[in-house]
């Protein structure tokens, strides 16, 4: 029996994959997350066979985790479930050693085939997944914004807006220590290093998404 840590910030989503694999004899599900920080503290403790995480989950995603976990001895299979994925994403994803994508509208009657493939040692990725990532051979930073969290984004937002840490934290009512591991996560993220570069990034990418 295969061991599996489920993720998703959808609870309706969340408790149908669960009922699922709780009818299926050849998984166990050994820990059920709503967000990112939870799944990894169980992937962590747990050390699970396999892991289902939500892409897009607040304040971690699941791209966050995978990125957390790196070169770890024990890393599960991870496998994203996602209702939209960029190319960008995929790109992402896949360079970070992920081992299936499975779309939102697809799992309830793929998930298991999924899990079962991945537990057998096979990859899950779809044609069209493979072709969307295809047409990002490379991420640059403009594309890579696509992988900041909501949080991050409106951190970016605001930073762009020519505020200071201090003043973003006292807005956002959080510490200004927070502020920074923020702000440098975004940094690492986009593979950038000062404030300027962040807020042309940011303009640019907001027109192009305004249209």
């Amino acid at each position: 029996m295969y061991s599996v840590v489920l993720a998703d910030d959808h609870p309706l989503l969340l408790g149908g994959l669960q009922q699922m694999l709780i009818a299926a004899p050849d998984f166990s599900v050994v820990g059920v997350a709503a967000n990112g920080r939870d799944a990894l503290c169980f992937i962590h403790d747990i050390e699970p066979d396999i892991a289902v995480l939500d892409m897009a989950m607040a304040p971690m995603s699941g791209l966050d985790v995978l990125r957390e976990l790196g070169n770890e001895r024990l890393r599960p299979k991870v496998i994203f479930l996602t209702a939209t994925m960029t190319g960008a994403q995929i790109a992402s994803a896949l360079s970070m050693g992920a081992w299936g994508i499975l779309l939102k509208e697809y799992a309830p009657e793929a998930l298991l085939d999924c899990l079962r493939h991945v537990a057998g040692g096979e990859k899950w990725l779809p044609e069209e997944v493979v072709a969307r990532a295809k047409m990002s051979p490379r991420l640059d930073a403009f594309e890579k914004f696509d992988l900041l969290t909501p949080r991050e984004r409106e951190i970016t937002a605001l930073v762009s807006g020519g505020l200071s840490n201090r003043t973003i934290a006292q807005k956002l009512g959080a510490s200004e220590g927070t502020i920074g591991i923020h702000l440098h996560n975004i940094f690492r993220k986009l593979e950038i290093t000062n404030r300027t570069t962040l807020a042309g990034l940011h303009l640019q990418h907001k027109v192009m998404h305004d249209g």
